[in-house]
């Protein structure tokens, strides 16, 4: 006899125990492929050959993979059940991780990581629904806060696995041995998740799902290729505009127009919900950006070797921790202060990114790194408690599945625009600075001033061209980390909208 999850009190605690430890496994292992890549992408670009803008495809097609597949959880959860589905996704994950390290070039690994983004993305979803099913009301907050202490631990664990195992072994062995986890993660939900609640099953509309992937792709895509393609002056580059227009909107009226559509628009008159959808799309856009641009600037600019570097980025874990000690009792207190002080450390970790030069010290990566986290670690909660607390039980997938939708939008929309940003700023700081490179330039009258560099012979020039992309690219990533504080100080003034839930204020 199956339990009904749709009813808490039914479920023992152990069992509902287990199932929060067997879902955040499968999440865990989300986080961890996503960090890991990031930490071996310098040494991936060198194996396969890759440019700086297109070694960010990896990274960007597998989260637009994941924000793409995202909204059909709901739809996959009505026709197969909550416990199939989880088994299938993780199973599928777990596969194209491995495919992950047997690649050999750069279009086969972005195939296998849409394929991972693709099988991955009902777990987060379909997670944060089972936890919000499983658990009464009353705890709710604390169940998201466990099952967020466990899936971050990725983010923690990410950088220090990839980093230790691509410098002793090699890259590829970053995705292998993540199949144990994998695994194991499978294993647990296999006895323990139960189907609890199983929607009436309604047929997919194909027309709102397609056009939705060609919209998200176009876009997708129009970022990635714009700046090696000089954007506009491009024909390509206008095809794919016109085309992500085109299908968005055709999305929006049939989604208006349709008795079943692909996601419900009623949804978006839940005042609260929507402000959580903007609030998780920001979210999205501040969560990954340092993870990808500190790997290759301390690699390429500063010389830090991998173990080091998945070291310093673990600190973002470290924050997550620390904000996790507290944030459910901050929470009950007041969760639009929680959130407003989160991305306030967002704003305080991105101005100290944009201060940092060339000379740049471990200690001082770490510790941005570490606000930055804990700035992660106070959002997600309240955020979370905020966008659900007025939806339905009945909502909460198709909610979820829109949540995680927006917030894996951002983060790919944000980081190729900061890619862009700084390969473009590149440019145009070296081109600036080359305008001073002359023989009547006095300062390279005097050898020791300039640090060796000179203009009169083939090795001389050959250094100052080095030296002179490096400080341009630390130009490059300056002007990426005052984007990121921006953008997160443009989120403070959407508190004001936020409507505190009443049960919220009540267990305060």
């Amino acid at each position: 006899m199956s339990i009904d999850a749709s009813e808490p009190e039914r479920l023992t605690r152990f069992h509902q125990v287990m199932i929060l430890v067997s879902i955040s496994l499968g999440t865990l292992i989300y986080g961890l492929t996503l960090t890991v890549a990031n930490v071996v992408l310098p040494q991936i670009q060198g194996g396969l050959a890759a440019t700086q803008d297109q070694i960010a495809w990896i990274v960007t097609f597998n989260i637009v993979a994941t924000a793409v597949a995202t909204p059909t959880t709901g739809w996959l959860a009505a026709r197969l059940g909550r416990r199939r589905l989880m088994l299938y996704a993780l199973a599928g994950f777990t596969v194209s991780t491995l495919l992950c390290g047997t690649a050999d070039s750069l279009p086969e690994l972005i195939l296998y990581r849409i394929a991972q983004g693709a099988f991955g993305a009902p777990t987060m979803p379909l997670a944060q629904a089972i936890i919000l099913d499983v658990f009464p009301r009353r705890l709710h907050a604390l169940a998201t806060m466990c099952w967020g202490l466990v899936s971050v631990t990725g983010t923690f664990i990410g950088p220090l696995f990839g980093g230790h195992v691509g410098e002793e072994m090699d890259w590829r062995w970053a995705f292998y041995l993540i199949a144990p986890f994998g695994i194991t993660a499978w294993l647990g939900c296999w006895i323990f998740l139960t189907e609890g609640r199983r929607q009436p099953r309604v047929p997919l509309d194909w027309t709102g799902f397609l056009s939705l992937i060609i919209a998200i792709g176009a876009f997708q895509l129009m970022l990635d290729r714009g700046q090696s393609q000089d954007w506009f002056e491009s024909p390509e580059i206008i095809l794919e505009a016109v085309v992500a227009l085109v299908a968005f909107y055709l999305f929006i009226v049939h989604s208006l127009t349709a008795a079943n559509p692909f996601i419900n628009l009623r949804l978006f008159l839940n005042r609260n919900f929507v402000i959580g959808l903007a609030l998780a799309f920001a979210f999205g856009m501040l969560f990954l950006v340092p993870t990808v641009l500190f790997p290759p600037l301390l690699q390429n600019l500063r010389g830090f070797p991998e173990s080091s570097i998945g070291i310093l980025l673990s600190a973002r874990g470290i924050g997550n921790w620390l904000a996790f000690m507290i944030v459910v009792q901050m929470t009950n207190f007041n969760p639009r202060l929680t959130i407003g002080l989160g991305f306030f450390c967002h704003v305080l970790a991105g101005l100290a990114m944009a201060s940092l030069d060339i000379n740049l010290t471990p200690t001082s990566v770490f510790w941005t790194n570490t606000l930055q986290g804990f700035g992660v670690g106070l959002i997600y909660v309240p955020m979370t408690i905020i966008a659900f607390s007025t939806l339905p039980p009945d909502d909460f997938a198709e909610g979820s599945a829109l949540f995680h939708l927006l917030r894996n939008l951002g983060s790919s929309v944000f980081i190729s625009i900061c890619v862009a940003l700084v390969v473009r700023t590149t440019a145009s700081s070296y081109a600036g600075f080359t305008e001073q490179v002359s023989l009547y330039n006095e300062f390279f009258r005097y050898g020791a001033q300039a640090g060796g560099w000179g203009v009169e012979s083939t090795g001389e020039l050959r250094a100052l061209s080095g030296e002179i992309r490096r400080q341009a690219s630390m130009i490059g990533y300056i002007n990426a980390f005052y984007l990121y504080t921006v953008a997160a100080a443009c989120v403070l003034p959407l508190l004001l909208l936020v409507k505190t839930p009443p049960r919220v204020r009540a267990a305060a």
